[in-house]
């Protein structure tokens, strides 16, 4: 668990920070911590962070992210850290983001503890007042002077950070004014969320991998049914194409026939026409021969008539 706390001061990070490196068996680093431990052990970058700070000067950021880099390769940061006062500003994160990808490493989440910045003076102002009252030395860095000095120079320096790490979607704001118990919840849920999609990330990347084994595995069955229906189409279309002049001559046969029966009629009808015309002409020259007897047998009739009329000569 790799995670950064933004906040002004009095939001209430040192605390959250406490609770997290108890829960989760991670570091707290602090730039000032880390810069006199590495003072301290005289390394090669702390050394040069002596001499800086020796001759009054701010230590430039590549010393910082130097010393960062020193002690998260150390075993106890194993687990994970927090950064606590590192970074401040827009260079110092991407120099951070550059870091730890050389490292091979990325951060989880960067929590920022929002609270309202005239509830943190009164809150100043009262403290000041009743450890007065208590006859009790205010320190020097716990008055309202300070801390509107300190809360100005956080805005112009590190507020741009929320824009940074909020464009980067690594940004989870908690509302540093509800109760401690209450923003520690709200962390934790926040970080098991992280870790969900985190999870859902990595079996993201797993599942390409996963896909294609499957589709490796499906492969054989899917070309051998993609022959089988390939194969089948084929036997249906010779099928069809060898049924075709069977097809065409039943069709052509069917037609004839309704044509033959169409025309049955008709031809029968011409040919009874045709046969019953001689007889029609027989009919007719039979009439006419009787009607030429008649005729003839009444000429005879009146022959006979005037012969027998007529006085027989002696």
């Amino acid at each position: 668990m790799r995670l950064i706390l933004l906040g002004p001061p009095g939001s209430g990070k040192g605390t959250q920070a406490q609770r997290l490196v108890q829960r989760h068996g991670i570091v707290q680093l602090s730039t000032g911590d880390m810069l006199r431990a590495a003072v301290a052990a005289q390394t090669p970058i702390g050394l040069k962070a002596k001499d800086i700070m020796a001759a009054g000067g701010l230590v430039p950021d590549e010393v910082v992210v130097g010393i960062i880099a020193d002690r998260i390769e150390q075993p106890d940061a194993a687990n994970g850290f927090i950064l606590d006062g590192f970074p401040r500003t827009v260079p110092q994160a991407e120099a951070l983001d550059a870091l730890l990808k050389q490292m091979q490493m990325k951060l989880d989440a960067v929590i920022e503890l929002r609270v309202n910045e005239g509830v943190l003076l009164e809150r100043v102002e009262r403290r000041a007042a009743e450890m007065q009252a208590r006859g009790e030395a205010v320190r020097a860095d716990d008055t309202p002077e300070v801390l509107t000095k300190r809360l100005a120079s956080y805005r112009d320096q590190t507020e741009p950070l929320i824009h940074y790490y909020s464009d980067h979607r690594m940004l989870a704001t908690v509302d540093g004014m509800m109760s401690i118990e209450q923003v520690t919840e709200e962390i934790g849920r926040i970080l098991a969320a992280v870790g969900k999609s985190g999870g859902s990330r990595a079996a993201k990347r797993a599942s390409p991998a996963k896909r294609s084994a499957k589709s490796a595995g499906k492969a054989p069955a899917k070309s051998a049914k993609s022959a089988v229906k390939k194969a089948t189409k084929k036997a249906a279309k010779k099928g069809t194409k060898a049924a075709a002049p069977a097809k065409k001559a039943a069709k052509t046969a069917e037609k004839a026939g309704k044509k033959a029966a169409k025309t049955a009629p008709k031809k029968a009808s011409k040919a009874s026409g045709r046969a019953s015309k001689p007889a029609g002409r027989a009919s007719k020259a039979a009439g006419r021969g009787a009607k030429a007897a008649a005729k003839a047998a009444k000429g005879t009739r009146k022959t006979s008539a005037k012969s027998a009329k007529k006085p027989t000569k002696r």
